[in-house]
């Protein structure tokens, strides 16, 4: 219990930070400098309207100053992510297992809301990610080199899959950042793990995104989903469960 309880604290601050992460680095912006401030009327937030949740509850979402609407990504993000690191502490203690599963979920929702907003998943959380992914599997030669197949052969094949469909379509079908961020995830789930992420990542998107299509009335032809946003949630999920399915579907068919 009480692991969980300092991983949801840390859990809210690093919420906090991807937010200024989804914000900026799309935008090509330092995450450093200068100071948060309302991208409607450019004054700083002080930090007591910087508390996690809380201060967006007690400004009733508006900017102080201007009144603008404060976007809800805010605290959604900051609660996922304390949920995520309460869990993962929760489960595997104050260790090296809860520290990379911390750091991959808080990867993985960056990716999600940075994806829904902009349609784009940047390279500081893809490769960097991969790269950290890859640290945390050199403790064994046989960790590495499971982290290193999970990284090459998944992301490999798709990127595959979307060269061959973009040769006989004539148009992308896939952005060359979901094969980075496959690639990120095959770094930290390994190969079998990614596979899952794969098969539930295209079932949620083809029955939401299709969905989503008709409800607001979209060419289906020409909208371009977040296929990154499911990819991602689709991860959290197999990090958080995966193993149990992975586990059960290996004596099914034993």
């Amino acid at each position: 219990m009480t692991e969980a309880v300092i991983g949801a604290l840390f859990g809210l601050l690093i919420g906090s930070f991807l937010n200024v992460c989804i914000y900026r680095w799309p935008r090509d912006q330092s995450v450093v400098r200068p100071r948060s401030a309302c991208p409607e009327c450019a004054a700083q937030i002080a930090w007591y309207d910087n508390i996690p949740v809380l201060s967006y509850a007690i400004l009733h979402a508006r900017c102080r100053k201007c009144g603008t609407s404060i976007h809800w990504r805010y605290p959604v993000v900051e609660l996922l992510t304390a949920v995520a690191f309460a869990w993962f502490a929760g489960h595997y203690g104050l260790s090296l297992a809860a520290a990379k599963y911390c750091i991959f979920s808080a990867i993985l929702i960056a990716l999600v809301f940075t994806d829904l907003e902009t349609l784009l998943l940047p390279d500081q959380l893809t490769i960097g990610g991969l790269v950290i992914g890859l640290a945390f599997a050199a403790s064994s030669r046989a960790a590495f080199l499971g982290a290193v197949y999970g990284a090459i052969i998944p992301a490999g094949a798709i990127w595959l899959g979307g060269w061959l469909f973009e040769k006989i379509r004539h148009k992308q079908g896939l952005g060359f950042g979901d094969v980075k961020m496959l690639a990120m995830i095959g770094a930290f789930l390994g190969l079998y793990g990614t596979l899952l992420t794969i098969i539930v990542g295209s079932l949620a998107g083809s029955i939401i995104g299709l969905a989503y299509i008709a409800i607001a009335r979209k060419d289906p032809a020409t909208h371009q989903l977040p296929f990154g946003s499911f990819l991602g949630a689709a991860a959290l999920f197999t990090a958080i469960t995966g193993q149990g399915v992975i586990q059960w579907y290996t004596r099914l068919i034993r």
